[in-house]
């Protein structure tokens, strides 16, 4: 690869910020689009797991259903594209037999090989302490996926916002999601700025780095 500098780097992060206004004529271009879709599933998790779904709502009628439930958010329905991040309802033997399976056919191993693999999984995520909190621990997931789209974005010029003020039963519910197997953790909207959005050219607001970075 080519690496960017770091000057690319902080230019990026530095121009990022949750839009609140976005310009509703405008489209992320498919390629562009594919490329973001492509950074979600190369997102990193515990045990490489991925305990996560992606539902990218384009149909207007549910975004319009899904805004009043999203503090009446404009990002919702003006955005171009929205991401709704979801955990599946079970992690289980099924989920980590399947993830096993996986990992032999890409990497062209035998499912036995990966026995020590698969059963310190098993001991930590099904039956050890981590079980009593596996959706907790699967949301924590989705927050790694969610923070590495939204810096890609960034590195592609496409401006993002994360939804926290939504009502995740009444996502589920209008996307029915339970009936597929998940459930809402949070929401990300995608698409480029509008040019009346007050808050894309104030200053960002940071703690000194000295107050949040200690080396010891």
């Amino acid at each position: 690869m080519n690496p960017i500098t770091t000057d690319q780097l902080l230019a990026a992060q530095a121009w990022r910020y949750a839009t609140k206004q976005f310009d509703a004529s405008k489209t992320i271009p498919a390629p562009v689009w594919q490329a973001l879709e492509d950074s979600l599933v190369l997102s990193p998790s515990s045990y490489g797991l991925q305990p996560w779904q992606f539902f990218v709502v384009t149909n207007p009628d549910l975004r319009a259903k899904l805004r009043p439930h999203s503090w009446n958010q404009t990002q919702v329905t003006d955005a171009s594209h929205l991401v709704v991040f979801a955990i599946p309802d079970k992690v289980d033997v099924p989920y980590m037999e399947k993830y096993v399976a996986r990992i032999a056919e890409v990497r062209s191993v035998t499912i036995e090989s990966l026995g020590f693999y698969r059963d310190m999984m098993m001991a930590d995520v099904i039956a050890g302490p981590r079980q009593a909190w596996v959706n907790e621990w699967a949301a924590r997931q989705v927050y790694i996926a969610l923070g590495n789209f939204m810096t890609s974005a960034a590195l592609v010029g496409v401006d993002t916002c994360p939804l926290e003020g939504i009502d995740p039963r009444e996502y589920d519910a209008i996307l029915d999601l339970p009936a597929k197997g998940f459930n809402t953790i949070v929401a990300c909207a995608a698409g480029y700025r509008s040019a009346d959005d007050k808050y894309a050219t104030l200053p960002k607001v940071r703690f000194e780095k000295s107050d949040l970075v200690r080396h010891l």
